[in-house]
């Protein structure tokens, strides 16, 4: 609750845009009912009577006849006659040398747009001003009176034919290694779809869509369904040539997309651990990048997908930028101080707290709150009435040294090793084949065996082994390790998917290469 030492220390900063001070000597302003709209649309803030300001000076007058003005106030706002919500003000009352001032605190409203007389009188509050709000401002207003609520409805026009199979088995399969003891992993298909909300009767549900849908469908429900992200050579884009060096391919779904942006954003974190497994996951601690993953998750989970704004991610020479469509549904200073748990899209948020990559309390908050003691540079927060930013300062970021490029390349040496020997085992244990090279410490070990009574040949042990070294390899870089063309290497993938050695996650664009014999 404000208090007279903060009233008057207010008074003489005007760096804040939760206050607003009106003259009110004899009876309330005319435009109070602006702020009160503006205040209740946005974070919420302080009304003060008897107040005058000059420019940046502020004169105490005090307010006549007090208890008639409260009164008066107070009655309108509660009385719903003017107001299309009911409103329910805290009140205090000061004495500064003898003359009266009062303060009323407008909490930010949960039932938005709030308005007076008409919709179009919906203001909001910007730069320590009242605005009306804009067509795009009104109608995020208007969305968020959904909010909470939208995920879980069914999606009529989809079918379970729009599901994406291969994002469904591979989030399953994450599920399975990060979250063991959880009774989803038990379930058949039908029941695991319908207890995550994925689906409702025959149809997906939004959230189920977006999460791991097929694209084609997304689009037609969401025009344009993208996570923009783009790497600007500069500090601003004017400082920029050329204007973004990289530009993150559209992905299948949101599924898919996590994993793309991780894979991305893992390369701006310079003293990350070495040791991360393939899901992204750190192995030791890594603050800077649990703060990274938490904002990409806190991005992905509350999203207002029905905006026509996308969800984008900037990552300029000295910072990065994540910028959400929809407001966070409270005030910055009081999600900091609780553990808030209101999510935009519920199911959204359920599919990733099942697989641990969001916490069941809060916004993750203090997980981004880690950058700061790591990199000793501020996180930057900021709610808007249609968008959320978070700004991380690159500033703080350690460069690799010497000796950490040699542990890093010697674990991902022996984690390279470690993987073609497990693979090389399931291949055997299959196949019953003896070993047909050696799988050691050497970049390049061959993976041998016998599949379906026909030895695997060179090429295809190497196209094992370079896709176990990178995922994500294409039919064109394989084509030039094995120096034939491209018609011949798509015979060998066609041969190993057929044996089922390997398989293709995602599309020609963004996918990548699972080798799975022994797995599925």
């Amino acid at each position: 609750m404000l208090k007279k030492v903060e009233l008057l220390e207010r008074l003489a900063d005007i760096e804040w845009d939760d206050f607003e001070v009106k003259e009110a000597r004899n009876e309330l302003p005319k435009n109070i009912w602006e702020t009160v709209s503006a205040f209740a649309n946005s974070a919420g803030g302080w009304i003060v009577l008897g107040v005058l300001q000059r420019g940046r000076k502020f004169e105490i007058q005090g307010v006549e006849n007090a208890e008639k003005l409260e009164q008066n106030f107070t009655t309108v706002l509660r009385g719903r006659s003017k107001f299309n919500v009911l409103i329910n003000p805290k009140c205090k009352k000061y004495n500064i040398d003898g003359k009266i001032v009062l303060a009323f605190f407008i909490s930010s409203s949960e039932q938005k747009p709030v308005y007076f007389n008409s919709l179009t009188n919906t203001f909001i509050r910007t730069a320590s001003g009242d605005q009306r709000a804009a067509e795009s401002e009104f109608n995020a207003l208007l969305r968020d009176q959904l909010f909470g609520a939208m995920s879980a409805r069914p999606v009529e026009r989809t079918t379970l034919k729009d599901l994406n199979r291969t994002t469904l088995e591979r989030y399953r399969t994450y599920m399975l290694h990060s979250n063991s003891t959880t009774i989803y992993n038990n379930l058949s298909e039908k029941d695991f779809l319908e207890k995550l909300q994925i689906t409702e009767g025959k149809h997906l549900t939004y959230g189920g869509l977006l999460f791991m849908g097929k694209n084609l469908p997304i689009n037609k429900i969401f025009p344009d369904f993208r996570v923009d992200l783009l790497e600007i050579p500069g500090r601003s884009y004017s400082e920029a040539s050329p204007r973004y060096t990289f530009r993150l391919e559209e992905q299948e779904n949101l599924w898919e997309y996590y994993f793309a942006l991780i894979e991305r954003l893992r390369r701006q974190i310079k003293n990350i651990p070495y040791k991360l497994d393939i899901n992204g996951v750190g192995i030791e601690d890594s603050p800077e990048f649990d703060a990274i993953r938490e904002a990409v998750v806190n991005l992905l989970m509350h999203c207002d997908y029905f905006s026509p704004m996308k969800p984008r991610i900037r990552i300029f020479s000295d910072r990065i930028e994540f910028e959400n469509p929809g407001a966070f549904p409270r005030p910055i200073p009081e999600l900091l101080k609780k553990d808030i748990s209101i999510p935009r899209n519920p199911v959204i948020t359920k599919l990733f707290r099942n697989v641990k990559l969001a916490d069941n309390a809060g916004f993750g908050f203090d997980k981004m709150l880690k950058w700061e003691e790591a990199t000793q540079t501020k996180v930057v927060f900021e709610n808007n009435i249609d968008v959320a930013l978070v700004i991380f300062s690159l500033a703080g970021i350690k460069k690799t040294n010497i000796e950490d490029v040699a542990q890093v390349n010697t674990y991902v040496k022996e984690s390279i090793t470690s993987q073609k020997v497990t693979y090389q085992k399931k291949i055997d244990k299959i196949t019953g084949g003896q070993t047909g090279g050696q799988t050691g410490g050497q970049t390049g070990g061959q993976t041998g065996g016998q599949t379906g009574g026909q030895t695997l040949s060179e090429a295809q042990k190497t196209i094992i082994d370079s896709m176990i070294e990178n995922p994500k390899i294409s039919r064109k870089e394989i084509s030039k390790i094995l120096n034939i063309n491209i018609s011949a290497v798509q015979k060998h993938l066609e041969k190993l998917k057929k044996e089922g050695i390997i398989r293709r996650e995602g599309g020609d664009f963004g996918g990548s290469w699972q080798v799975i014999v022994g797995i599925c």
